[in-house]
């Protein structure tokens, strides 16, 4: 599962409706400890929200981390694994819808008469960009924060 923007968990569907104040503020960001963190600070001074939808992020929010933490324990498993194909499928997944991409743009820009409906055009851009933000983003995060604890 790719890292998606905190505007996209479920605390950030439920804020957008009860406070969008903080998913201005941190929307766009990448959630990780430190900004689920924030954000549950963020929930708490906010006097805006009832006491009752303060609870119900606070769980959301709750469920988001949990979540997140069980996507890295099994990339992590994965890469400790002894078989071959769970270390490297998503690497073949990047590189077999980035092969794809580029054949279809080869095609298109050939002239050659061979139609693709809108729908997978839609499909394998969506799945683009979700395996490749998965894939670098979450390699990113990783090389960060393993570099900021060596400091």
């Amino acid at each position: 599962m790719p890292k998606k923007k905190f505007s996209e968990t479920k605390v950030g569907q439920f804020l957008k409706k009860i406070a969008p104040k903080i998913i201005q503020t941190a929307g766009h960001l990448i959630p990780d400890a430190g900004v689920l963190g924030l954000v549950k600070d963020l929930i708490k001074k906010d006097d805006a929200i009832t006491p009752q939808d303060k609870e119900k992020a606070l769980k959301l929010l709750e469920m988001d981390s949990i979540e997140m933490q069980e996507i890295s324990k099994r990339w992590n498993s994965d890469m400790t694994s002894d078989s071959w194909l769970s270390k490297n499928t998503r690497p073949m997944t990047l590189i077999f819808l980035t092969v794809s991409m580029v054949f279809l743009i080869l095609l298109d820009s050939l002239n050659i008469d061979f139609g693709v409906s809108d729908q997978w055009i839609d499909l394998l851009k969506s799945l683009l960009i979700t395996v490749y933000v998965a894939y670098f983003g979450s390699r990113g995060v990783e090389k960060f924060k393993s570099f900021g604890s060596k400091l």
